[in-house]
């Protein structure tokens, strides 16, 4: 339809025709749409917010792909064997899970040639995690770099009046709206009185920003997933793919046996799309779906409210929409979420906002503690696996929840979690509740209903040994992903440091995720399977609608991306196989972009 532009993001007419309709505009969805409009199918990119990216565009832009063409560049390219071994001694008993290997084979060989096309055939860009090591640094197949890579920074001004279309990371995660890519950008930044490079890269990236502010009201310097969601969508809109944002899929429709297009709803009422190729699932997940929440997540039914870093707009749309046709969704994980403990921010509006606590956790001087004031977990293990701790120590009807206790040098050199670190203000977080404090560890313990004598037990015991560099009870800082998030410039240990210095300060942590594992059951491509293991003609589900290939196992930062791009790229080249085989006339490549 000629009303329908590529660069118009209002909804669009009563009805509307397309090759293919992907739901979501994450990472997955975009990838799927990007390679469907490249095969030249016509690409409608149904987003239920009002702007694109979602839970994508808040990430950390992290792949997890062995063997992924910028490392092989560099000589570090590793061997099937070697990543396979990785992955049984993290996965255990669930590598050996029906299908489970040959689904992770598939990605495995999969991944890096989604990379070579987006490499090759696009403008999107990615570097290699030379310093990223894998999560589970006590198996000897563990990498301590290179089997990951992020995507590149990206300059928001290519994209013109629609960057203002892409969805934004957390705030309290960036600093006043500048982006900071984890690793030696953000090391910068925190090191910047210590050490005159740093000094000067900080200085830099902050003079751009001021720049940006005056001219365009906001920062263009995009880093981490809100990078790769830029990239994405400005290599969609080269090929015609239309977005049409603020418009929820609700409903599938049938075409015979085959799906064959769905009803959206935006504001101004409903629009009727038909895609006579496909309709993908990529809306991201339920982390936001009460229902869900209490039928999977054990300290939901205990009474604990679940509090996701997630795009808010996921709400399991696109499992229930796979469910209404014969999808079945796979809840036999071994977790059903991507754990990670998160503080809830007060907002100036009054509701509250998400931090993911995924960095400082490592840093030397701050303890994680339970209501008895005892540790209990590693605090510098992946965000995954701090989380699957807490919920062991917490007692039956007990509320799941911890504190980040550190003293007044930490918080002034690290921050902790939304609050930044010196020169940043402290009063604001303390008057809202955010941040308690005390002069002594008994005051903080008052402040935040922690035992007292726990508390000061539990710092004395861990000063005895952080004065020397070593911790006894947890063994932090023992591989080299903990030492990676920990200050390398402290000595002997990166991630362990004196608590000792008044006043103390701590912050409240509960259970959160970064989205969820759940998801249909689909095929080799990205098929939904029926209840007899059959696809659903015509129907995809990628990213998290489509069930973890990890089976809910967290080997590394950046299994989710990796696998929702690449299985959203198959899901595409798949379809656009099928295409070329059915085409009719009217769907004919010389054709397909004129009926939008």
């Amino acid at each position: 339809m000629s009303d329908l532009h590529p660069d118009d993001t209002r909804p669009a007419a009563e009805t509307a025709h397309c090759d293919v309709l992907v739901a979501g505009s994450g990472a997955a969805g975009l990838m799927a749409a990007l390679t469907a409009a490249h095969a030249g199918l016509s690409v409608i990119v149904a987003e239920k917010a009002a702007r694109i990216g979602g839970t994508s565009a808040r990430s950390g832009g992290w792949l997890w792909v062995p063997g992924n063409p910028q490392s092989r560049r560099a000589g570090h390219g590793g061997t099937s064997e070697e990543w396979h071994a990785y992955l049984r001694d993290v996965l255990g008993t669930l590598y050996h899970a029906p299908g489970v290997s040959d689904r992770l084979e598939r990605y495995l060989s999969q991944a890096p040639a989604m990379l070579d096309f987006l490499e090759q055939e696009t403008g999107v860009c990615f570097e290699p995690g030379s310093q990223s090591p894998d999560f589970h640094g006590e198996s000897p197949w563990a990498a301590t770099g290179w089997r990951s890579v992020v995507a590149s920074p990206f300059d928001g001004r290519q994209l013109g009046p629609f960057r203002h279309q892409i969805a934004d990371p957390i705030p309290e995660m960036t600093l006043l709206g500048l982006d900071l890519s984890p690793g030696r950008d953000l090391n910068a930044f925190l090191a910047a009185t210590r050490s005159l490079p740093a000094l000067i890269h900080s200085s830099r990236r902050l003079l751009r920003f001021g720049r940006d502010i005056v001219l365009h009201g906001r920062s263009t310097q995009y880093r981490n997933g809100h990078a790769l969601v830029a990239a994405l969508a400005a290599e969609c809109r080269k090929r015609g793919v239309r977005f049409m944002c603020s418009s929820p899929l609700r409903t599938l429709v049938r075409d015979g046996s085959r799906i064959a297009g769905g009803m959206l709803q935006p504001a101004s009422g409903t629009v009727a799309i038909t895609a006579r190729h496909a309709v993908i699932l990529a809306t991201g997940g339920f982390p936001h779906d009460p229902q869900r929440q209490g039928a999977l997540f054990a300290h939901v039914r205990a009474g604990t409210a679940h509090c996701s870093a997630a795009a808010p707009t996921c709400t399991g749309d696109g499992l229930t929409l796979g469910e209404t046709v014969g999808g079945i969704v796979d809840t036999s994980l071994a977790e059903p979420a991507a754990w990670a403990p998160v503080s809830r921010v007060p907002g100036r509006d009054g509701h509250m906002r998400p931090f993911p606590h995924l960095l400082e956790r490592a840093k030397p001087g701050v303890i994680a503690v339970t209501r008895d004031g005892r540790r209990f977990v590693n605090e510098a293990l992946p965000y995954h696996d701090v989380m699957r701790a807490l919920f062991a120590v917490t007692h039956p009807g007990a509320p799941c929840e911890a504190w980040l206790v550190c003293d007044h040098p930490f918080i002034a050199r690290y921050g902790l979690g939304a609050v930044k670190p010196f020169p940043f203000p402290r009063g604001g977080w303390l008057r809202n509740g955010y941040l308690k404090r005390g002069r002594t560890l008994d005051a903080l313990a008052c402040a935040c209903g922690i035992d007292a004598k726990g508390l000061v037990e539990t710092v004395e015991h861990y000063n005895d040994d952080a004065a020397y560099g070593r911790d006894t009870l947890f063994y932090r800082g023992s591989t080299p992903y903990q030492r990676a998030l920990g200050d390398a410039m402290h000595r002997p240990n990166p991630c362990v440091a004196p608590i000792r210095r008044a006043p103390f300060y701590a912050v409240r942590i509960v259970p959160g995720s970064l989205g969820t594992f759940a998801g249909l059951k689909t095929g080799p491509s990205a098929e939904v399977l029926d209840t007899d293991g059959r696809p659903v003609p015509g129907l995809y589900a990628v990213g998290n609608d489509m069930a973890g290939i990890m089976r809910g196992a967290y080997p590394s930062g950046g299994i989710t991306l990796g696998p929702a791009m690449t299985f959203g790229w198959l899901a595409a080249r798949r379809i656009a196989t099928l295409a070329d085989q059915t085409d009719t006339p009217l769907t004919t490549k010389e054709t397909r972009h004129e009926t939008l």
